[in-house]
C-alpha cells in the first residue's frame, strides 16, 4: 500500500518547518512507523552528502537521521545553491544539472522539475509508511502560485493535506494564518487540515482565544501551540537566516576560548562550527558584516562558501583581509574549511567561470597553495585520519576545485585515498576540504587544547545531537495532539 503523506507549509520563511518535521519524524519512528522526510524543493548551501555521492539539503540529512535513516536524494529532488545575488546552481536528484540565473529558473525550468520531484516521491510512497513533507518559503506566495512545485503546486498534484504552521514569536500570527486562507485560492484552501502555532514563550493558556478566533475565521482545527523548545537551537540549522539574528546562546563571558567566523556572503555549510558551538569552554561568535573581526580571539575559521571568487572580494570589502592577516602575522591560529581553505591560498584560478566570472584573483596568502576550479564537483563521504593528532576522522567533501603547492605536502588531513588539505610551516594556519571535521570528538578535542590547554570540554558530539532531537519530540508530544496529526495524513494520489 502507497505511503501516506502529511505537508508541512508556512505562513512565511522561517517559522520552524525543519525543526518540526526533524522532531515529528523522531515521534512516528516512537510509534513504530516507517517514516521518510521530503522536501520537494530546498534553497540552501548547507548541503549534505549521501551516500551514492548526491547531495541534498542539511535540514533533510537531519530530518532522515531523526528517521534512523542515511541520506539520500530523493529525501530532497530538487536543490538551489545560490552562488551570486541573481545566480544559483540547480541540484536535481543530487547531481549538479544547471547553472541559471533567478528568472531563467523561475520562468522556464521550475514547472519541468515537477516530474523529478514526482518521481522521487513515488519512489519514497513504495518503502515507507508515512512521508512527512516540508514546504519552502511561505504558503501565500500566490505571485508564484502558476509553477510552483515547493508548496501547494506540490500539494495539488498530489492531493496531500497541509498543516500549516504560524510563527508566535515574531508577531501577527493571527493575521499571517487568517491572512493567508484569504489570499490563496478556495482549491488550495481546502488542502489545509490544520495548522499549528510555533514559538510560544510563557504559559500557551494564554493564546485560548486566540486559537478559537484563528479556528473561527479558518474553519481549520489547531493541533497545538508549541512553546519555545530549546533543543531546537542546539540542533544543525540549514538557514544562514539563524546567523543574521545573532548568536543563538548568551556569550559565555567565562569561555576559556574565543573563535570568530567571518559571515561571508555565500556562507556555506556553516554547521560545521555546530560542535564548536556547543563546547562549554568555547565562545564562538559569527563576525557580521560591517564589523571588525575581534582581536581578544584564539582563532579564527574560515568557513566554506558557495562562491570562493565571490566572496574573496567581499571579504575584502569588509576589511577581513587585513584583520585575519594581522591576527595570522601575530601567531594566531587560522583554519579555513573548503572553500574557507582555498581563500588561505596565494591565488584562485577560474578560467571557465566554475564559481563566478572566469578569471583570477589573489587570495589571503597564508598558505603556500593556488587553486584551481574545474567543472567536476566532488561529492562524497569519506574517512580518514589527521596526521599531526592521529586521531581518526569522518566527515564528508562537497566542493569544485583542486588545491596545489608547498604547503599540501604537509596535510590537515589524510582521506582514505589522498592527502587533503595543507599546513603552513609553523602549524598555526591550516585547510581541509573535509566537513564535519570538527564532529569528531577526539580531533576536536586535541584542536581546542592545542590553542589552551584544558580547553576542551567532555562533549559527545553525536549523543548530542541524538539527546536533542530526543528532547525536540518529547517537547512535540506534550504540546500537539499527535494523534490527530498523524490522521490526518492520507494516501496520495
Amino acid at each position: 500500500m502507497p505511503a501516506r503523506a502529511l505537508m508541512f507549509q508556512g505562513t512565511g520563511s522561517d517559522v520552524g518547518k525543519s525543526t518540526l518535521v526533524a522532531g515529528l519524524c523522531r515521534l512516528a519512528v516512537r510509534r513504530n512507523l516507517k517514516v521518510a522526510p521530503f522536501k520537494p524543493q530546498n534553497m540552501s548551501n548547507n548541503a549534505a552528502a549521501c551516500l551514492d555521492g548526491g547531495e541534498i539539503g542539511r535540514a533533510q540529512a537531519l530530518q532522515a537521521r531523526a528517521c534512523h535513516l542515511e541520506p539520500e536524494v530523493d529525501f530532497n529532488p530538487v536543490l538551489l545553491k545560490p552562488q551570486s545575488d541573481s545566480t544559483a546552481q540547480v541540484v536535481v536528484h543530487g547531481r549538479v544539472l544547471d547553472t541559471l540565473s533567478a528568472s531563467a529558473y523561475m520562468n522556464d525550468r521550475r514547472q519541468h522539475l515537477m516530474q523529478a520531484v514526482t518521481d522521487s516521491f513515488h519512489r519514497l510512497s513504495e518503502q515507507y509508511d508515512l512521508i512527512l513533507v516540508e514546504g519552502a518559503g511561505s504558503a501565500a506566495e500566490i505571485n508564484l502560485r502558476e509553477r510552483d512545485i515547493a508548496n501547494m503546486g506540490f500539494a495539488q498534484r498530489l492531493n496531500v493535506p497541509v498543516c500549516l504552521i504560524g510563527d508566535i514569536d515574531r508577531g501577527g500570527v493571527i493575521a499571517s494564518l487568517v491572512g493567508t486562507k484569504a489570499v490563496i485560492s478556495a482549491s488550495d484552501a481546502s488542502l489545509i487540515s490544520s495548522f499549528i502555532i510555533n514559538r510560544f514563550r510563557g504559559d500557551p493558556r494564554l493564546f485560548d482565544e486566540g486559537v478559537t478566533a484563528i479556528e473561527q475565521l479558518t474553519q481549520w482545527p489547531c493541533r497545538g501551540v508549541v512553546p519555545w523548545l530549546p533543543s531546537a537551537l542546539k540542533l544543525p540549522q540549514e538557514d544562514a537566516v539563524i546567523l543574521e539574528q545573532g548568536n543563538t546562546d548568551a556569550a559565555k563571558t567565562d569561555a576559556m576560548i574565543r573563535i570568530a567566523v567571518p559571515m561571508l556572503s555565500r556562507i556555506a555549510n556553516f554547521d560545521d562550527m555546530d560542535p564548536l558551538r556547543l563546547e562549554p569552554n568555547v565562545e564562538l561568535g559569527f563576525v557580521p558584516p560591517g564589523k571588525p573581526i575581534p582581536r581578544d580571539i584564539d582563532a579564527i575559521i574560515l568557513p566554506g562558501t558557495k562562491s570562493a571568487m565571490g566572496d574573496l572580494a567581499f571579504l575584502r570589502a569588509q576589511g577581513w583581509d587585513h584583520d585575519i592577516i594581522s591576527f595570522a602575522r601575530a601567531g594566531g591560529r587560522v583554519t579555513g574549511v573548503c572553500g574557507g581553505y582555498q581563500l588561505l591560498g596565494k591565488a584562485i584560478h577560474d578560467p571557465q567561470g566554475i564559481d563566478g566570472a572566469p578569471g583570477s584573483a589573489d587570495a589571503l596568502g597564508l598558505l603556500d597553495i593556488d587553486t584551481f576550479m574545474h567543472p567536476e564537483k566532488q561529492t562524497r563521504k569519506v574517512s580518514g585520519h589527521c596526521p599531526r593528532s592521529h586521531c581518526q576522522l569522518s566527515g564528508y567533501e562537497i566542493h569544485v576545485g583542486t588545491s596545489t603547492g608547498p604547503d599540501t605536502r604537509t596535510p590537515m588531513t589524510v582521506l582514505a585515498d589522498h592527502p587533503d588539505g595543507a599546513t603552513s610551516h609553523n602549524g598555526q594556519i591550516e585547510g581541509t576540504y573535509l566537513h564535519g571535521i570538527f564532529g569528531n570528538d577526539d580531533y576536536r578535542a586535541w584542536w581546542l587544547n592545542g590553542l589552551k590547554s584544558g580547553s576542551a570540554g567532555a562533549l559527545n558530539y553525536d549523543a548530542t545531537v541524538e539527546r536533542e532531537l530526543d528532547k525536540l519530540a518529547d517537547g512535540l508530544e506534550a504540546a500537539l495532539d499527535v494523534d490527530a496529526l498523524f490522521a490526518d495524513a492520507r494516501v496520495t494520489q
